[in-house]
């Protein structure tokens, strides 16, 4: 349990650094169309190579792999797909959109990630039948209630 408390703060310490460095790129970024996408591509070049490393450490440690099926490999691409959707979308964000003002990351990033909290509680519940206490449909309600106060009064 304690190594898994670990990972989920050193996961949700980097998954910050992810959504604040986003607006940081952005900030030095010229405002041309190809910028966030190019920033896309500079970010997922960068996830390759720490994943490739991390994969030619296991090679060393005898792990194959062929030991992860291959179902597993097409939904990690739909993974893939997704958050590269969300890269893009998240750098025009952050540098403006069309002649929009920029939106702050400190309203951008609590509204996406209350979203994705009330999006993966209700997928979990109504699609994988995942038991949801009380309390975690309490959360998940305060979150999306912060997310709203946020989106409509983002200061």
């Amino acid at each position: 349990m304690i190594k898994s408390l670990f990972f989920v703060l050193l996961i949700t310490l980097c998954y910050s650094g992810y959504n604040l460095l986003i607006k940081v790129s952005m900030s030095h970024a010229e405002s041309t169309i190809t910028s966030p996408i190019l920033a896309a591509i500079c970010l997922q070049f960068s996830a390759l190579v720490v994943s490739v490393a991390y994969l030619l450490t296991m090679v060393k440690d005898s792990v194959s792999i062929s030991d992860f099926p291959l179902g597993a490999y097409a939904w990690a691409v739909g993974a893939g797909i997704c958050i590269g959707i969300a890269e893009i979308l998240y750098f025009y964000l952050f540098r403006g959109f069309e002649g929009e003002a920029p939106i702050q990351a400190s309203t951008a990033i609590p509204v996406v990630v209350g979203g994705t909290i009330l999006i993966t509680v209700l997928v979990s519940a109504l699609l994988f039948r995942e038991s949801i206490s009380y309390s975690q449909w309490f959360g998940a309600t305060m979150a999306f209630a912060g997310m709203v106060v946020l989106a409509f009064n983002p200061g």
